[in-house]
């Protein structure tokens, strides 16, 4: 099965950039730990800090959807309940 890539956006509220963020963080170590993580990337816009990308590269789809309903990711869905704006999230491959 192909490789996965995803491009997530997260747009914090204006007041709760901090709360996003230091959510945000707590994700990385315990997903790069996942099976089937290559990469695992949170980005923070230059201009805008309260946006938010997470590059992330996975070995299958079916790996990144057990990651999707990891136990961490719903504690952050918890954590950060009205503090998002915004959220996107792009299924991508790579083609060259």
């Amino acid at each position: 099965m192909a490789k996965l890539t995803i491009v997530a956006n997260i747009k914090a509220n204006p007041d709760k950039i901090d709360l996003v963020k230091a959510e945000l963080l707590k994700l990385i170590d315990i997903t790069r730990a996942e099976a089937g993580c290559i990469n695992y990337d949170l980005h923070q816009d230059n201009e805008n800090p309260a946006h938010f990308l997470f590059y992330e590269n996975w070995e299958s789809r079916d790996l990144w959807q057990t990651h999707m309903g990891a136990p961490h990711l719903a504690a952050y869905m918890h954590a950060t309940d009205g503090a998002v704006e915004e959220f996107t999230l792009n299924e991508m491959s790579i083609i060259g």
